[in-house]
């Protein structure tokens, strides 16, 4: 018999320790098995043939000489599978109306993005596959490409011309028409009169979630099963999809995503890729594999972001917000992908954050261009809005002469307010805006700092000192199923979770979510061993492979822990309901007065009792069992929220900004979150820091830039900037608690929230060192490039609107409000 750790009755609780995660030896000492390392006997590979143009129609492909190449077994294009390959599915069509074309995985007559698949070569091996793609002849006839986005939502060119317009959908939400709130308009035109209207336009620029480890997928025909392994954060949907668009049974299908090397939305989709994969094993009878190229990944797995803000925000002469208007131009790229048209939609309810705005109204409009198509990316829709809001707020303390925690004051949610209904309609269940702040301020020594900017702008110092404030929530752990299906969401917020006890004493949990690096496999121990009372080392958590954890709706939107990881304490919770019958059978007990606590069931007022263990053994010899009790412990657990999950934080940022050469410096960064109850510090502190970077990255470094013909001229590492480790500072981190009342553990999703709150505090920070010459935008990414040739521009007159424009003077933080409208 296998011995089984016992755990000592005086042992602390699991939750809450910074245990190191499980999964990381296998990591680190190479034993892994990502997608890549799949090898099966005669396992055939595939090469992709892509379109160097962003538009253009193909008149012929000659494909000959490929397929004369050495060891290549076949050459496909989009014409020999037309009938046959189906298109990519979306699963959010956010209006009726929506206009989406037809995606299909290898293009037939015409492409419209650059990085476009037009032909698929399968040869022995990778390097023969590859050397043969270059032996593909395509000749095309390039078109017209809409690449600016706001030229393109006017029409000026097609990226579909068949569709007659790039305009895919309009949605919108005003508080007027849905009772939450009053009119946005009439609060604007009060405010024109006898308030403060500030005006916005803020770029988006577009991102490349640039995980770690490159796509790739490995399809096997030939058992009873097809099988596909693929680096993906979705195996279940993207099963249910395969089945979906070709026609075989889901039964016949198995998914099994290994371990996953980052994804950050950007394996949140079912990719071309996995569907050509999966016909080409089909057709020819043999495994097939395919892994994309860094250059691929780049260009053509989707992107993120790119979006135009126009933004107006309403207040009264003291900076109590009455209004917001936010109209929205959201880039789709090619093609409606899996869920893109709804990243936009979910900052919808967000853009009011954490004030009690009066009355408010989003308006979006989706639009197609010939780039790659876009969607989720860490935080997907919620980082757009958070930048939006919290970059006005600024904005309004700078129209005021006050400092900015001023107007956050006056117009947030207090904590004796909470549950609170936004202006948006989503319930805030808990919060608290004034604790996490003051812990900020107290760890980013807020008025030191502010007492040395003072110092700096009076001795005229070329490298002035800026303070960005970021003061955020957002609306995570994707749920409930009915608000999402209210949405038009093509799926549920459900989780599903098993808790197998073993004879041994041993705990399997199964989980339909997956992980790709978020530490699942050590936070989800932690929990079931607490629940259950076992060791720690004792619980096996088993996830990624649809037929070991047949149910789940996966992994994204800080959803793993609130969903998931309730799921797995619902179903733990069943173990011990069925144990105890038992327990009460072999104590010569009633089932009433048994107790369960630290994993032994007891008798009230005794000293008699069994372990969990001693109870699982005995269930399945079942040999002494009560009358009508079932062998078995083994329990199963469905969660749907009945809400979605708001941790919160505040973000504080210091930059030094050389004004002589537009250098940008991050002095120093502390930040405070909200997240609920903390299952593993050491976990959530990984997060943090991850999600910071991503965070301060689009601030400062990342962008992914077309040139006038629509190729992507960051295609590699080389231009596409991704920080390091010697590009960052530390942070100082600490946490305030404010328990979910939507979960039994108290738990909120921590994922995403450094990437969302992030961003605006190093802008705001960047343009708050500045402000003072007239400067109130700079476009990210904050180049030097661009803050010189900002500052250049009030030189030489460039920007005297905006001089004129009032701030904040820290020497003076009792200035009197500013009458008026600034534009």
């Amino acid at each position: 018999m296998t011995a089984t750790t016992e755990r000592p009755a005086d042992s602390t609780k699991e939750i809450g320790k910074d245990r190191r995660r499980k999964e990381d030896q296998r990591l680190i000492t190479g034993r892994t098995r990502w997608t890549d390392n799949i090898v099966l006997p005669g396992m055939l590979h595939v090469a992709m043939v892509r379109s160097p143009f962003a538009h253009a129609t193909i008149t012929n492909i000659d494909k000959s000489v490929a397929e004369a190449a050495t060891n290549v077994v076949t050459v496909i294009t989009g014409a020999d599978v037309a009938e046959e390959q189906g298109g990519l599915p979306n699963a959010w069509p956010i209006t009726p109306d929506q206009i989406a074309p037809v995606h299909s995985p290898i293009a037939v007559d015409r492409v419209v993005f650059a990085g476009e698949i037009v032909a698929v070569i399968v040869a022995r091996s990778a390097a023969e596959a590859r050397d043969a793609a270059e032996l593909v002849d395509v000749d095309y006839d390039v078109l017209p490409a809409a690449l600016d986005l706001k030229e393109a939502a006017e029409d000026k060119v097609l990226a579909h011309p068949d569709l007659g317009t790039n305009k895919s959908a309009y949605w919108t939400f005003d508080s007027a028409q849905a009772g939450t709130g009053g009119n946005v308009e009439e609060a604007i035109t009060k405010a024109r009169t006898d308030g403060i209207v500030i005006e916005r336009e803020y770029r988006q620029q577009r991102l490349i979630p640039a995980f770690m480890e490159p796509r790739s997928t490995v399809v096997d025909p030939t058992g009873e099963q097809i099988t596909m392994w693929s680096a993906t954060q979705i195996p279940h949907i993207l099963k249910f999809l395969l089945a979906a668009v070709t026609g075989v049974s889901e039964a016949k299908i198995r998914v099994i995503a290994p371990d996953v090397g980052g994804g950050f939305g950007g394996k949140l989709q079912t990719t071309p890729e996995e569907f050509i994969t999966f016909l080409l094993a089909r057709r020819l009878g043999k495994p097939v594999k395919y892994t994309e190229t860094r250059s691929e990944s780049l260009m053509a797995a989707h992107h993120g972001r790119d979006q135009w803000q126009k933004l107006t925000l309403a207040a009264d002469k003291d900076g109590k917000v009455t209004g917001l208007k936010v109209d929205l131009l959201a880039d789709m790229g090619s093609h409606i992908s899996l869920v893109g048209g709804g990243v936009p939609v979910l900052g919808a309810f967000m853009f009011n954050a954490i004030y009690k705005f009066p009355a408010y109204q989003f308006n979006c409009q989706t639009v197609l261009t010939n780039k790659t198509w876009t969607d989720a990316y860490r935080g997907a829709g919620r980082p757009e809005a958070t930048f939006g809001i919290e970059r006005l707020m600024d904005e309004l303390a700078a129209e005021l002469g006050v400092d900015p925690f001023v107007v956050r004051e006056k117009n947030w949610i207090t904590a004796e307010e909470f549950p609170f209904t936004t202006v948006a309609g989503l319930e805030y269940d808990s919060g608290n805006y004034e604790a996490a702040t003051a812990r900020a301020k107290e760890l980013f020594g807020y008025d030191e700092l502010r007492a040395e900017q003072m110092a700096r702008r009076a001795s005229g110092d070329p490298v002035q000192l800026g303070i960005g404030v970021s003061t955020f929530t957002e609306m995570c752990g994707l749920a409930p199923s009915r608000v999402l299906g209210s949405l038009d969401y093509g799926a549920g917020g459900w989780e599903h979770a098993s808790v197998r006890m073993l004879p041994t004493g041993k705990v399997e949990v199964l989980t339909g979510v997956s992980g790709h690096g978020q530490g699942h496999e050590t936070a989800f121990s932690q929990i079931a061993a607490d629940r259950l009372g076992v060791a720690f080392e004792d619980v096996e958590i088993l996830h990624g492979d649809t037929m070991v954890s047949h149910k789940g709706l996966d992994t994204y939107g800080s959803r793993s822990l609130v969903v998931g990881g309730e799921a797995i304490v619902k179903a733990a919770d069943k173990v011990i309901e069925k144990a105890k019958p038992i327990a009460a059978h072999l104590l010569e007990a009633s089932v009433d007065d048994i107790e369960f606590e630290a994993g032994r069931f007891s008798v009230r007022g005794t000293d008699q009792g069994l372990a969990i263990a001693e109870i699982a053994l005995a269930t399945f010899a079942a040999h002494n069992l009560p009358d009508g009790v079932e062998p078995s412990l083994d329990s199963d657990a469905t969660f749907d929220p009945v809400n979605f999950n708001y941790p919160h934080g505040t973000h504080l940022c210091a930059m030094e900004v050389d004004t002589e050469t537009g250098q940008v410096t991050m002095r120093k960064y502390a930040a405070c979150d909200d997240i609920g109850n903390i299952i593993n510090p050491l976990i959530v502190e990984g997060q943090l820091h991850g999600g910071l970077v991503q965070g301060i990255a689009q601030a400062l470094w990342e962008e992914a830039v077309y040139d006038d013909a629509g190729t992507l001229v960051s295609g590699s590492f080389v231009d596409y900037l991704l920080p390091t480790a010697a590009d960052t500072i530390n942070f100082d981190l600490d946490h305030t608690t404010s328990p979910a009342t939507t979960n039994t553990l108290g738990t909120k999703g921590v994922g995403e929230a450094g990437t969302i709150a992030s961003t605006p505090a190093v802008v705001n920070a960047i343009v708050d060192a500045v402000r003072h010459l007239g400067i109130n935008d700079i476009q990210m990414p904050c180049t030097p490039e661009r803050v010189w040739n900002a500052i250049q521009g009030v030189h030489k007159g460039g920007a005297t609107e905006a001089a004129a424009m009032p701030h904040f003077d820290p020497a003076e933080p009792g200035q009197d409000s500013t009458e008026g409208s600034a534009q």
